[in-house]
């Protein structure tokens, strides 16, 4: 749940409930820790910040191909990735309130934050969620809920291979869930049990990884600095030493200066050969690649760039998430969003709801704006309300149909940010609107 000592956060949970952006999950039943629904706004919002990935990193490249697996595989899959074995986090329990958590997390790893009182030591559990496949008793397969998405990735890597005409270097590319069953989910949507990934494992060389590592480094960082309003926060954390996996030279996490500490949005792991021969040994099946050019075979290396979706969506929400002092006095809320992440590209408002030629023309404007754009529709209250429900909810610019459109055709455009005004033609605005988010 939220750590209701972060103000900051506090806030933007209750905007993002108010304004239909995330939800808990289960609310009407007392909530379920660690899930989160996203509503009418947020799904829209989160569907864009996908799609922006997705295009940037496959649309737009010859050389990263998507794929989308399955959340359940065969049960092998998570001995060869080493996660039945290894994937386990260390929980302590207060012997008086009995409740659990991470010895890593606490501020103090002798005194429990709830009541007070002492641990018991440190025991290890296995993180996966576990399940069946079947439906008769004692003929079930044990299997597991995934519980990193990049295994699909590495299972279908002789299929992309053998069914298209990509060559090394490439990439292979996937967005989707995967299931933790953490101890103690916490900060909203930071830390969750459901949640999705966007990964991209590069295989190349052996002799090129320090080359293309470094390329896909800086490449996701840049990408994140397209979105974000604070480039001060955002930096690279260096793995040390007693941190690295043993087959890695390197990792490097890209961290987003949170209100509770830097915390990780994206690690940029060396994986060299491990996955693939892991999963080649344990398969039986052998998943080298045949390089066309010499006709050399070998086991490809990895470098990977796995992000969470929800993490970095809820540090967006935070980076834009800004109150200000007006000159009435008042205090302004809004999400200072990126325009292609927002939900609304804009909102379409009569003035006056009560006068039907302002309605009437008001609705032709959202109609043909609608065909191309995600644009809102708003003719409730009055104009002020529209604006702040608007600027909550991070629409770049809203659009008014007054009595003036009536003699002139020109339209009121406000903008989000600054909050200043400029009137256009309506047969102008499609254009106008076009040209500001490309």
């Amino acid at each position: 749940m939220v750590d209701t000592q972060n103000d900051k956060v506090s806030q933007l949970v209750a905007l993002c409930k108010r304004r239909g952006i995330v939800f808990q999950n289960s609310e009407i039943y007392g909530g379920i820790s660690g899930f989160y629904d996203y509503g009418p706004v947020g799904s829209q919002m989160k569907r864009n910040w996908k799609n922006l990935w997705w295009h940037d990193n496959i649309e737009t490249r010859l050389d990263v191909l998507g794929i989308d697996g399955t959340i359940i595989t065969h049960p092998k899959v998570w001995q060869a990735s080493g996660h039945v074995k290894n994937f386990a986090d260390a929980m302590v329990e207060c012997k008086k309130c009995h409740k659990r958590f991470r010895p890593d997390l606490l501020d103090d790893p002798k005194k429990c934050p709830e009541c007070s009182g002492t641990f018991t030591k440190p025991k290890k559990y296995n993180i996966l969620f576990e399940t069946d496949i079947g439906v008769i008793e004692g003929e079930k397969t044990h299997a597991y809920l995934r519980g990193e998405a990049c295994q699909n990735i590495y299972l279908n890597f002789k299929n992309v291979v053998d069914s298209t005409r990509i060559k090394i270097p490439f990439g292979i590319a996937q967005i989707g869930k995967a299931f933790r069953n953490e101890i103690n989910p916490k900060n909203f949507l930071y830390r969750t049990r459901e949640f999705e990934q966007w990964d991209i494992q590069y295989f190349v060389k052996s002799e090129d990884m320090d080359k293309w590592y470094e390329y896909w480094k800086q490449n996701r960082l840049t990408w994140y600095q397209k979105f974000f309003n604070h480039q001060d926060s955002l930096r690279f954390r260096q793995h040390q030493k007693d941190e690295l996996a043993f087959y890695a030279k390197k990792a490097f996490d890209i961290e987003y200066h949170t209100p509770w500490g830097w915390a990780e949005m994206e690690g940029i792991h060396w994986r060299a050969d491990y996955d693939l021969s892991q999963h080649s040994r344990f398969s039986g099946q052998d998943l080298s690649y045949l390089d066309p050019t010499d006709n050399s075979k070998y086991i490809p290396h990895i470098v990977e760039c796995s992000g969470g979706v929800d993490r970095s969506f809820f540090y967006l929400l935070l980076d834009a998430y800004t109150k200000e002092k007006l000159e009435n006095g008042q205090t302004r809320t809004l999400l200072k969003l990126h325009p292609q992440v927002s939900a609304y590209k804009m909102a379409i408002f009569p003035l006056a709801t009560n006068k039907p030629e302002l309605v009437s023309l008001a609705k032709k404007i959202f109609q043909k704006l609608s065909a191309s754009y995600p644009v809102d529709w708003d003719d409730s209250s009055n104009i002020g309300k529209k604006y702040r429900r608007q600027d909550e909810i991070g629409t770049p610019w809203c659009l008014v149909v007054d009595f003036q459109t009536l003699d002139d055709n020109t339209v009121t455009i406000r903008h989000r940010d600054s909050m200043k005004q400029e009137r256009l033609k309506i047969d102008q605005v499609d254009s106008w609107l076009q040209k500001k988010l490309n």
